[in-house]
């Protein structure tokens, strides 16, 4: 026997997969929108970010951004890059990134409590850069963190950590 779907199931199986698709776009645009908020409180002179267009919605076509297979950023690449400015909270808004690679620009201001957030951060590359304030306390949570690359925190404490590899999981 031949069945015919029912104008009212094709209808109802259309709404089901626009709604997973939608879901699926809303980890893609707040990513997307944590870094453009980064892109835009950083100058650029080189316009090595000039591929961060804001109506792309997937960052993962963007250069110097690394997605996992599930299109899910995993890595932002901007060491040596000439860049100024300040990080942002918004970064902590990136729950897969394993790496973070700002080295050697000029980026200023305090390192962001939210950073505590990348549970997944395997290599932080803040080295030759102007940050300021105390290491973090929430940067304790990152239990998966391996590298720390020359991290300088001048004022108030001084602290140089030159290219460790951390073996030990850090306590909660």
């Amino acid at each position: 026997m031949d069945r015919e779907a029912s104008p009212i199931s094709v209808l109802c199986f259309l709404c089901l997969i626009l709604v997973f698709y939608r879901l699926s776009q809303v980890s893609g645009n707040a990513e997307r929108d944590a870094l453009n908020v980064l892109r835009a409180n950083l100058a650029d002179p080189n316009n090595v970010m000039q591929s961060w267009d804001p109506p792309v919605a997937n960052p993962c076509s963007w250069f110097h951004v690394t997605c996992s297979s599930d299109n899910f950023v995993t890595r932002v690449d901007l060491g040596d890059s000439n860049l100024s400015g300040q990080l942002v909270p918004q970064l902590g808004q990136l729950p897969y990134l394993q790496y973070l690679e700002l080295y050697s620009n000029n980026i200023s201001g305090r390192i962001p409590y939210e950073l505590g957030n990348l549970t997944n951060l395997v290599s932080l590359d803040l080295y030759l850069n102007n940050l300021n304030g105390p290491i973090l306390d929430t940067l304790g949570k990152l239990q998966k963190l391996r590298v720390l690359c020359e991290l300088h925190i001048p004022q108030p404490f001084t602290v140089i950590i030159k290219f460790v590899y951390l073996t030990e999981v850090l306590p909660e």
